[in-house]
Parts: structure tokens; sequence; C-alpha cells
């Protein structure tokens, strides 16, 4: 397979993801300020999951261009990030309905991390592959953002399970926060 193929293919199951996520939106019970204010937390996950899955399809964008090889790992390991992310309309509309719910934000932070892993080992993966790109563990975001954005995540997970379960989407509206801004410098 052709890396022009694997990333037609991820380009339009994240357009197909994208576009599902804005049919789960709730509409109010009644179109007016208070109707949609009280729709806020859905609007939250909706966004987030929108702009989460956003960056994740511009950074291989940007990155993609520098590969020239990819091999059958490659592949399948798009085709598991793929799956996870395919689970994104699920896991948000879970989580909008549910925003304080310690499963429902606990079942959402697990998908983002696993999706996070996975691009890590893609990431590796293709460094090995192309050498010359000079990939580290998030293509060419730096190390030490990569590790950041991880620990955001797992600690937003422990506060989720122990004290305050919002504190999943704030943890992962943090880290990719920092990765945002980390495109800018990179």
């Amino acid at each position: 397979m052709s890396k022009e193929r694997l990333t037609a293919f991820e380009d339009a199951i994240l357009a197909i993801i994208m576009t599902i996520l804005v049919l789960e939106l709730r509409k109010p019970s009644e179109i007016t300020l208070q109707g949609f204010w009280s729709l806020h937390a859905n609007f939250f996950a909706y966004a987030l999951s929108f702009f989460w899955i956003g960056t994740m399809w511009v950074s291989h964008h940007n990155n993609w261009q520098h590969v020239q090889k990819i091999n059958l790992n490659t592949v399948m390991l798009t085709l598991v990030l793929l799956f996870l992310a395919s689970l994104f309309p699920y896991t948000t509309s879970i989580v909008s309905d549910h925003f304080s719910n310690v499963t429902a934000q606990v079942f959402y932070g697990i998908i983002i991390i696993l999706i996070s892993l996975l691009n890590v080992v893609i990431s590796v993966n293709l460094g090995k592959l192309n050498p010359k790109a000079h990939f580290g563990l998030l293509y060419t975001i730096p190390t030490r953002i990569v590790y950041l954005d991880l620990l955001f995540k797992v600690l937003g997970l422990i506060l989720a399970v122990t004290i305050y379960p919002p504190a999943m989407m704030i943890s992962i509206f943090c880290a990719s926060s920092l990765l945002l801004l980390s495109f800018n410098r990179a």
C-alpha cells in the first residue's frame, strides 16, 4: 500500500468522524440563550473532540509529508488508531450527557490516552522507516512536550477517578493547548 492511499483513507475517516460529531449534538429544548447555555457541557465536549481530532489530522498531514516509506505495521497501527478514533462520536455523546459521571469521563479519557499512545508508536515506527525525517516520539514535537501531554492526561484520569470527574476533559483541553502551542514552534 502506498503512503498516499493510507493518508487518503485516514483523511476520509477523520472527516466522517468529525461530521458525525456535530450530528450527535443535542438541540436545546427552547431556542433561547438559557436553552443553549443549558447545553454548555455538550458544546464543550463537542468542541474538545472536534479540535482534538482536527489537531491530530493537522499533525499527521504536516508530518506525513516527510514520510517516504511505510510498512504493514504502519498500516495496522493506523487502522487501530482509526478504530479508536471512530469511537469519538459515541464517547463524546456519553460524556456530554453525563458530564460529571466518573465512568463516562474515564471512558472518554482512556480512548484519548490510547490514541495518544498509538500516535507515539506510529511516529516511532515511521521514524525507523524514514530516518531522514528525524521523527521523535510524536513526529517533530519535542520529547518533553510529549511526556507533558501524556502526564496531563494521566493526571486527569487519576483526578477524574478520585476527586473530580470533569478533570479528565479539562486535562485533555490543557494537553491539547500545549500541543497546539508546540506546533507553532516546530
